[in-house]
């Protein structure tokens, strides 16, 4: 489903705001039922990112230790969003705001279909990215796209991701205004790896190229890069910094509130999940073992997660999910 809304540069506060009352009413509110009353499928919705995986992966796990039946599913973003809207899937991990604000306000426009947990990433950031030694020569803003220069060492092109991913939205109207002289430039749309592969084999060569990137990723770790400023806010407020939500479909909210307790506080730092990204994407290891791993480097945080959080038949979560997973103590 494309969405047909233009992308809102700015997420709205009052949204921020009922996603966080609402949150807030999940957490404080008497459950109705017991975590062995609750249905025990939780279906994932995974768009083919790095990111989302090793999270839906690590949160599958977990949940699996509980006593229930998670599953994941494979789909783009805009499918996701459907998806949810209509209790066909349950639970997102990446709803990147302001890059997918038009597919949120899509699935959310007048309707009760969707719950906002909150973020569950610290300190996300997107926009474009130059080569540190592009950067040394003083292009460090997204009004240096403007430049002649930059834009001819740098073929003239600006690399991104795939169409349908709400970063193709966002850039289409930037060139659609004029923003940052974007209209002068060729944008070239690939895969995620295609995108990144291009990035390389220029930056291998010490050539100009001006791409998209976002943190948290492994690129990010493994590549000398820097984001241009972004004093228009065009990737958002505060400089392209980002929200990472998790959404529910309010249907799954009312009838798992364990478990939507339990999605609630899965919360990472942007380093944490590079850390998992790298592993699953440019060390090429499994997901399973990327998700285990990180449980067994990070038993403090995983026993944040579960506070409050039981199995399905009623006992502390903690001590189960350690003895299951064999992780260390906290």
């Amino acid at each position: 489903m494309k969405s047909c809304l233009r992308l809102s540069r700015r997420f709205t506060l009052h949204a921020s705001l009922a996603a966080g009352a609402l949150g807030t009413a999940l957490l404080t509110a008497p459950l109705v039922a017991s975590a062995a009353e609750e249905p025990a499928a939780v279906r994932f919705a995974v768009p083919p990112w790095p990111g989302v995986t090793a999270k839906s992966e690590l949160a599958a796990t977990l949940f699996e230790a509980l006593g229930y039946k998670p599953r994941q599913k494979e789909l783009g973003a805009t499918i996701a969003y459907q998806a949810l809207g209509e209790n066909e899937l349950d639970a997102y991990l990446a709803a990147w705001l302001p890059a997918q604000q038009g597919m949120y306000d899509t699935a959310t426009s007048g309707k009760d279909s969707l719950a906002d947990l909150g973020t569950n990433v610290d300190g996300a950031r997107l926009g474009f990215v130059v080569p540190d030694y592009v950067h040394a020569e003083g292009y460090t803003s997204g009004e240096d796209l403007c430049s002649k220069e930059l834009q001819e060492k740098a073929g003239g092109t600006i690399y991104s991701i795939e169409v349908g991913s709400g970063t193709s939205d966002l850039l289409a109207e930037m060139q659609e205004n004029g923003t940052y002289c974007l209209d002068e430039w060729n944008l070239s749309e690939t895969s995620t790896s295609g995108m990144f592969s291009q990035a390389k084999s220029t930056m291998d060569r010490n050539e100009w190229i001006v791409f998209y990137a976002w943190t948290p990723h492994w690129a990010t770790i493994e590549y000398d890069i820097e984001f241009l400023d972004d004093p228009e806010d065009a990737w958002g407020p505060d400089g392209g910094r980002s929200d990472v939500r998790t959404l529910a479909s309010q249907q799954f909210a009312d009838s798992h509130p364990n478990a939507t307790r339990l999605l609630d506080q899965l919360i990472f730092t942007a380093e944490e999940q590079s850390e998992m990204i790298s592993g699953l994407s440019y060390e090429d290891r499994p997901v399973e073992e990327v998700a285990m791993s990180w449980l067994k480097d990070h038993p403090a945080k995983v026993k944040a997660f579960l506070d409050g959080v039981t199995t399905r038949s009623g006992e502390p979560a903690w001590p189960v999910v350690k003895e299951k997973l064999d992780l260390p103590d906290a």
